[in-house]
Order: structure tokens, then sequence, then C-alpha cells
């Protein structure tokens, strides 16, 4: 797809699209019901709950950065949309990358959780290492199952002529949400529930994965776009991993209402995809030269974000009334609370996500960085606090 494609993409086909990869993030329910049905091992500890948005944003920003990267690649002429047959350079050098930056993400976060565990959520130095075993096995089995999805998808939607920047982290971002939770309960339940066999299986994955990163650092040290990735992403990481704590703890002041929780993780994931389309739209943009590395040239971009905002408003409307639904809510009144409540929820968090990702998507151009390092990794770690304190604060205000 060249810069024309881009260019001609009217209000109407960006709408049509937006809505075809944000309803895929209603498919997140099934993370949240997966939670509801397994509140006894979320309540063993009471840094499970804390470290559940903290797991999901990570996922995201390491799955963000690879469909960002390969949205622009497949865009540029990069990366060659072949799922099978011999891979770019650059196709490698990103997967390599990933699995370096995601097992790193697994240590960054662990170390920020014991920070705040210890002030806020009754962590023990016997937690830290118990922890630290459930983020990287968790975050290992997960880059397993999500980036073979990411590449099909990226792939696919290149071939049939529909813009990757739109379609494939939406979908993605929803299916990683789903995985990474089963990841969780699983090793949750080897934790907790299968003794020292179960703990054992745990640190054999942890060490599996750690020798599998460890080989592709070393095996890339000299590549440079490999190590501009990694010092880029790496800042990136250090923010969100600060980012996510707070968040966690935000969450668990909401608490684990069965109704909110059950759309929780699909809340995240909208205004996370929304984002993600005007950020990601933005960077190839600026990358073909279709826009000018300035905030004036967001005019350039209403259609996106007029056509991703009606997408995400309706996902929103849908989300209120699977809630409602789900507490046997016929009562219409009851129903009314629940979508004024997620509309201002997302129009809230959408507002400031358009800020975010375009400032972001600008700022990093003009400082010769690569803003696919940057942009969906910020804007979907951040998307998560907001939309939660977003959350928070309209079911609170709106009694």
């Amino acid at each position: 797809m060249g810069a024309e494609g881009v260019r001609q993409l009217s209000l109407a086909e960006t709408t049509k699209q937006s809505s075809l990869s944000l309803v895929s993030n209603l498919g997140a329910i099934l993370a949240g019901l997966l939670v509801a049905s397994s509140l006894g091992l979320f309540l063993q500890k009471p840094w499970i709950v804390a470290l559940y948005p903290g797991i999901l944003s990570m996922r995201g920003v390491i799955g963000g950065l690879f469909s960002g990267r390969l949205s622009t690649g497949l865009h540029l002429g990069t990366v060659e949309p072949r799922i099978l047959g011999r891979k770019t350079e650059t196709f490698h050098t990103l997967l390599n990358s990933t699995v370096v930056l995601t097992f790193g993400s697994s240590m960054l976060l662990g170390s920020f959780a014991f920070v705040f565990g210890t002030f806020f959520w009754g962590m023990t130095p016997l937690d830290m290492i118990t922890i630290l075993g459930i983020l990287v096995s968790t975050m290992g089995l997960s880059i397993l199952a999500v980036s073979p999805i990411t590449i099909v998808v990226a792939f696919s939607s290149a071939k049939k002529g529909l813009d990757p920047d739109i379609i494939v982290y939406p979908i993605t971002a929803t299916m990683a949400d789903i995985l990474v939770t089963i990841c969780y309960v699983l090793v949750l339940s080897l934790t907790f529930s299968m003794g020292e066999i179960g703990q054992l299986i745990v640190w054999s994955i942890c060490l599996m994965f750690a020798f599998i990163a460890a080989n592709a650092a070393f095996g890339n040290r000299k590549e440079g776009e490999f190590v501009r990735t990694i010092q880029e992403a790496l800042l990136t990481m250090i923010a969100v991993a600060l980012i996510v704590n707070v968040t966690g703890s935000i969450l668990t002041n909401i608490g684990l209402k069965p109704a909110i929780f059950l759309v929780y993780p699909a809340l995240l994931d909208v205004i996370g995809g929304f984002g993600a389309i005007i950020g990601s739209t933005a960077t190839t943009k600026l990358a073909l030269g279709t826009i000018d590395s300035s905030f004036t040239s967001i005019r350039s971009h209403r259609n996106q974000i007029a056509g991703a905002w009606t997408a995400a408003v309706i996902m929103y409307l849908i989300l209120a009334l699977v809630s409602s639904f789900y507490q046997h809510l016929s009562d219409l009144v009851l129903m009314s609370h629940y979508i004024i409540v997620f509309c201002v929820t997302n129009i809230v968090a959408a507002a400031f996500m358009i800020c975010i990702s375009f400032s972001v998507a600008i700022l990093t151009f003009q400082r010769g960085l690569d803003p696919d390092n940057f942009v969906i990794p910020i804007e979907s770690s951040l998307a998560d606090t907001v939309t939660t304190v977003a959350l928070l604060l309209a079911l609170e205000c709106i009694a």
C-alpha cells in the first residue's frame, strides 16, 4: 500500500476499517470472564490483582512495538508479507529484539512491582522471588502464542489491501489479552495449586526463556538496528513499568466487581486500539512524507481521528450493554447508568489518547528517533492507566 492509499483513505472507509479492527476487542470479554471464574487464584495474594493490568500493559507494549514496526515495514517494503519462505533481515532483527525486550520487561515490571508492593500491596522479599518466576514464565509463554498471530494478521491484511496500521494492533491486542490471561492463570495455578512440581515447571520455563533471550541478545549485539531498538524501547519500558504499577494500585481501589471486571480488559483494549490507530497511521504518514512533522498537521489526520473515535464509542456502548445483561439488569434506568459511565470513560480517555499518540509521533520524529519504538508502547500503557482512572472517576461521580 503506497502513499496514495494512505492519503485517500476517506472518513467512511476509516470508520469501517476501525470498526472492523475494534470489534475484535469485544473478544477480550473472554479474558475478563476467565479472571472472574478464577477469583480464588486472584485472591491468593493482594499483589496478584495489582499485577494483572501490568502484565496486560507490558504485553501490549511489546506487541505494540512489534506490530507498529511490522506495519510500517510493510508500507515501506522493508518487510515482505510472506508467511512462508525466507524473511528479510529487518524481520529477523525485529523478532530477536522482541524476544529480548519481552524478557527485559518481565524483570523491569517485577522490580518496580517490588517497590510498589512493599508500600502498598503488603509484599514480602519472598514474594519478590515468586513474582519474578510468575512474570517471566507468563511473558515467555505469551510470546510463543502472540507473535505468530501478529505476523499472520499483519501479512494477511496487507495482502487483502487493508491498512495494517488500522487492523493489526487492535486485533492482535485482544488476542494477546486473552492468551496472556490464560498464561497468567496457568502459571498461577502451577505456582499455588500444584506444589513443588508446579513451581519446578514454572522455574524451568523461566530458565529456558532466559537462555533464549540471552542467545538472541548475544547473537545480535553488533547489529545496529537491533541495538537501536533495544536502547530506544528500553527507555520507554522503564517509564511503562512505573506507569503500570500505578494502574495496578488504582485497580485495587475499583475492586473485583464482576460486571466491571468482565469487560475491563475490553475497555482497555478499545482505548488502546483507538490510540494505536491514531499513532500508527501518523507514524506511517511521517515515514512516507504525507504529513509534516508539526502539531498543526493533526488537521490532515482528522479522518483517522473521527473514524476511529466513532468506532470506539460504538464498542463502549456494546460493552455497557454486556455489563448490564451480565448482572441481569432489565431496568432501563440501571442500564442507562452503565451507558453513561462507559460513555464518560470513553470521552475522557479517548480525548487524552489523541493528544498523547499524535504528540509522541511528532516529537520522536522531530528528534530523529523511530516513532514506532515509542508511539504504541507509550500510548498502550498510558491508555490502560487513563482508562482505569477515567472508569474509577466515572463510577464515583455518576452514582
